[in-house]
């Protein structure tokens, strides 16, 4: 077998994601003399703060590689989790994707690029565009850690926490480059994308540009063109990297994104009416979304002094965003928000006969800026705030016997909001909000070896939290359809509990993974209706502390050699969950299903691998069961939701992919084959129908 099949397994569909790698290792006959001399698994590192063989990773953590991100060549990042156990990817457009991690989204995951939060505290709650501002094309991997992370990443690691990390520079070797090009058929999208790399000296950088052009989609045999869908992108990455000498390395990168006219079709008058939805009724609503992230961070690990290694970064981070709303009265409305972010962060490690213990402070500053066309007052969020995040951790990793190994964490941190403009809305008058939060949550987690490295349980128990943040203090906007939100000051931290148990496998020809996951959600700050409207007539709801309630789930993965280069591999996940709310305006708490709740979700598929490594051919069947348990606010969310939920589909695959000369490498796709008519739950589009995908690159 070969080690592209291990990649196969591991990155395209998260099986577990050091599963297929560790078992191949040892019958690679590719492998380098390096590769065989060290014989190094697989390593992960968002798991526990640092990179470890991700087979002993005490919890659920799935990698998407950069051979996967290239092979299966993804329209956004959002889309890149979609074959993921355990996350509903869901998108209000093409151009606005909210992954749904074991049932929480937006600001209840955390996003990571680098090591730097993408969240800030203007996320706001349930589906957000966000994650879609980072560019896949310049990224090297991704790696998904399920349930709660809070010990090592704070406020608002419930759901999972997802870090991407960008791609190196070659600090030595002669110059590199790409151009690729990625083209569409039901997308009616192109994609281009060049980049160069140049090192010397213990000195690399790399510099690189993707220009996308995503025109109006096209759903399956009945819904046809979808107007109103498409937008354009344009992106610019750098980053270099000096090595002060074998072991200490200075890294300094940049990022820039610039999103055009990203609509949210599903609220104008030009959008599709599928399975019954209702269509919105404003003229328009396209938002515009730009970004910009310049950090350097500091690496040692000379081992030298009290730390075995240390690690030190500072960042600047601006998120700004402006919609232009044009409603059926033809009154048109501008808002948004800028807000520039300080981050810093030091983390160290040291090992000694009490394990391996890391420990380090992140601190994270945000400031505000807010407005709207209608208020003097603020934006959709408060005007002139600002919002502090200040954080310690510790963790301990130490083998307890030969077989087990605990990790056990804690951490401290502190949150607070300083928000001058808020608009009061009975009186329309100007208030200040000020208030901080202190919260301490701990971990305790294992990793037991049942059967050498084949066989092996993970597990434990960790607890979340989440401080309200500028949003749900402060919002003054729309929320779902036909909702307006108004400022909810007073709010208290949320905090989670989760228990989790799973056992991996693998051995030369088989690897998978099984895991049960149960949350205790406590003080969940829930949207619930007033009872008054506005002056669109849109239905104000306001938030509290009411939700307690839990959610529960199982996850399945795993692959299978058939024969020789021929690999059967598949998952699986069901989930259900409540929380207590207010149905109506009337304080009458009522157990409901959590928001979107992710349906029954299965893939399966077959893969060949050509046995000189130069090219793929696998077919996919994706199946989803109807998604038809419903909120109250889910079954009134009637323009992205129909009646009585959302249908389910199964939807078939087919890629293939060739290297046709030295550098030159070709993708052909053909996605949706039957032309299915079908929608992720909670969307406000449908997918594309029938899409042949094109791709072709060239690297020297």
């Amino acid at each position: 077998m070969h080690k592209s099949l291990a990649v196969a397994l591991c990155a395209a569909f998260n099986t577990s994601p050091a599963n297929a790698v560790e078992f191949l290792r040892s019958g690679s006959e590719e492998r380098t003399d390096q590769e065989a001399a060290t014989d190094v698994p697989e390593t992960v590192v968002t798991a526990s703060g640092a990179p470890r063989p991700a087979l002993e990773a005490p919890q659920s953590i799935s990698v998407i590689d950069s051979a996967e991100l290239a092979r299966r060549s993804y329209r956004t990042l959002p889309q890149a989790l979609r074959y993921t156990p355990g996350v509903l990817v869901q998108e209000t457009s093409h151009g606005q994707g909210s992954p749904y991690i074991r049932g929480f989204t937006a600001f209840r995951d955390v996003f990571l690029i680098d090591g730097v939060r993408l969240n800030n505290s203007v996320f706001r709650e349930g589906p957000n565009q966000y994650w879609a501002t980072i560019d896949p094309w310049s990224l090297d991997r991704i790696e998904v850690l399920r349930g709660p992370s809070s010990v090592l990443y704070g406020s608002d690691a419930i759901g999972g926490t997802v870090q991407a990390f960008t791609k190196m520079p070659y600090a030595d070797g002669a110059p590199s480059g790409l151009v690729a090009l990625r083209g569409a058929t039901a997308e009616n999208s192109l994609v281009g994308r060049v980049e160069g790399s140049a090192g010397g000296g213990g000195l690399g950088l790399l510099v690189g540009a993707t220009f996308k052009d995503f025109g109006d989609v096209e759903g399956g045999r009945d819904i046809g063109d979808q107007p109103n869908t498409g937008y354009d992108e344009y992106d610019v990455d750098a980053k270099a990297e000096q090595f002060l000498d074998a072991d200490t390395r200075l890294v300094i990168g940049y990022q820039h994104v610039r999103q055009n006219d990203v609509p949210r079709t599903h609220s104008t008058n030009q959008a599709v009416s599928f399975e019954g939805t209702s269509v919105g009724s404003d003229v328009r609503r396209d938002l515009d979304q730009e970004r910009d992230l310049v950090y350097a961070q500091f690496f040692s690990e000379s081992g030298e002094g009290p730390f075995d290694s240390w690690s030190a970064g500072l960042s600047l981070h601006r998120q700004a965003e402006e919609e232009d709303r044009v409603r059926s009265s033809l009154a048109r409305s501008l808002n948004g928000f800028d807000v520039t972010t300080i981050g810093a962060f030091a983390h160290f490690e040291s090992t000694n006969s009490a394990g391996t213990w890391s420990y380090g402070v992140d601190v994270q500053h945000d400031e505000v800026d807010s407005f709207s066309t209608g208020s003097t007052i603020q934006g959709p969020v408060a005007d002139d705030s600002t919002y502090d995040l200040v954080g310690a951790f510790l963790q301990n990793e130490l083998d307890a016997t030969d077989r087990l190994k605990l990790t056990l964490g804690a951490r401290a941190e502190w949150a607070a909001v300083d928000a001058d403009r808020v608009e009061d809305p009975v009186s329309s008058t100007q208030f200040a909000i000020e208030d901080d939060w202190a919260s301490i949550v701990g971990s305790a987690r294992f990793h037991y070896e049942l059967d050498g490295e084949e066989l092996g349980l993970f597990g434990g128990v960790s607890q979340g939290f989440r401080a309200p943040n500028l949003s749900d203090l402060t919002r003054f906007d729309s929320a779902r359809s036909n909702e307006f939100e108004i400022p909810s000051p007073g709010l208290d931290p949320e905090h989670y509990l989760t228990f989790e148990l799973g056992a991996r496998a693998a051995n030369e020809r088989a690897s998978g993974e099984l895991a049960v996951f149960y949350t205790d959600i406590d003080d969940m700050i829930v949207r619930f209706p007033t009872g008054n409207t506005n002056g669109s007539g849109d239905f104000e709801i306001t938030k509290d502390n009411i939700g307690d309630g839990w959610i529960y789930g199982v996850e399945l993965s795993g692959a299978f050699e058939l024969a020789d280069d021929f690999t059967l591999f598949g998952n699986a996940t069901f989930m259900e969950g409540k929380v207590s709310t207010y149905p109506t305006s009337a304080p009458v708490l009522t157990d409901e299903w959590i928001d979107r709740l992710m349906p029954f979700t299965a893939q399966l598929g077959l893969r060949w691998d050509d046995p000189g490594d130069r090219g793929f051919a696998e077919f996919q069947a994706v199946f989803a069961a109807d998604a038809d348990r419903l909120s109250t606010r889910d079954a009134g969310d009637t323009q992205r939701i129909p009646p009585g939920g959302t249908p389910g589909y199964l939807v078939l695959n087919a890629r293939t992919g060739w290297t046709v000369a030295e550098g030159t490498d070709v993708l052909l796709a053909v996605e949706n084959v039957t032309d299915e008519d079908y929608r992720i739950h909670g969307s406000g589009t449908n997918q594309p129908g029938l899409n042949v995908l094109v791709g072709v690159s060239f690297s020297f």
